[in-house]
């Protein structure tokens, strides 16, 4: 059983423009599948897309599907909004680039990590007191419990970006979108957490999205890639024949560019 197909995806403007053209690809349940392209080449849509979160005047054909034995099989391209909210954390969630778009800086870190726990477990009282703890000590942040009461602003990024990814895994989903989730952090806190969600990926069994415009981050936690270019796919397959012979022009570009930042950043560790 697929967790996810997408066939034949488009997305337009609202003013006609195409922005992601025929996209078709799938995950099985522990399947790892990485989306790569530039800045506007519309990975990030197709992750809006397969949640049902498309910004306003913007439209979806095609399919996409979202499976699971317990849901069932939810095509969302025009599905009900309050079909689409039983699906979201439960069957696939997202974790953005920014951490801060995904927590309210006005409640503390227990409160918001505490709702999905509520709402999905209906865990109360000590038992979900207990569970936000052992959220936070699952995605490697120390002192749990200073974190639960800090508010979004008293912890760094990549404490941030750590709750983030606890918040998305609190509802244990079939399905994980991380978009640009290491973008936004300096390069020692990136690879703890590339790490860390290649951990709790396996030990979960879930699928994973991966996006990014870096094809040497995506090496490390996917096994297959789809390169996008101007909305549409150029070039799939294994990701060792992706960087080993990549057939396209323009992913023998990002395959060289990886390859020079490796270079630089080797260099400059000498």
């Amino acid at each position: 059983m697929n967790v996810l197909t997408v066939d034949g995806l488009t997305v337009r403007s609202a003013d006609g423009r195409t922005l992601v053209s025929d996209l078709s690809f799938s995950l099985a349940r522990g399947a790892r599948l990485g989306l790569i392209g530039e800045s506007g080449s519309g990975k990030s849509l197709t992750s809006l897309a397969v949640m049902g979160l498309l910004p306003a005047g913007m439209t979806a054909s095609g399919s996409v599907t979202l499976e699971t034995p317990e849901s069932g099989r939810t095509e969302v391209i025009g599905a009900p909004e309050r079909r689409l909210n039983g699906l979201r954390g439960r069957v696939a969630t997202v974790v953005f680039q920014e951490p801060l778009t995904a927590l309210d800086p006005l409640m503390r870190i227990g409160r918001q990590l505490a709702e999905p726990l509520r709402r999905v477990r209906g865990l109360r009282g000590a038992a979900l007191r207990e569970a936000v703890t052992a959220a936070l000590s699952e995605v490697r942040i120390a002192d749990p419990r200073r974190v639960a009461r800090a508010y979004p602003h008293e912890i760094s990024g990549g404490q941030r970006q750590r709750v983030a990814i606890a918040m998305a895994l609190a509802c244990e989903p079939a399905l994980l979108i991380a978009d640009e989730p290491t973008t936004a952090l300096d390069v020692t806190v990136q690879a703890e957490v590339l790490a860390l969600l290649d951990g709790l990926v396996s030990a979960r069994g879930m699928a994973l999205l991966f996006i990014s415009h870096d094809l040497a981050v995506v090496s490390r936690v996917t096994d297959h890639v789809v390169v996008l270019k101007d909305g549409a796919a150029v070039e799939s397959g294994a990701v060792l024949d992706i960087v080993g012979a990549p057939r396209h022009p323009y992913t023998r570009d990002l395959v060289d560019s990886a390859r020079r930042l490796d270079e630089a950043l080797d260099w400059s560790r000498r």
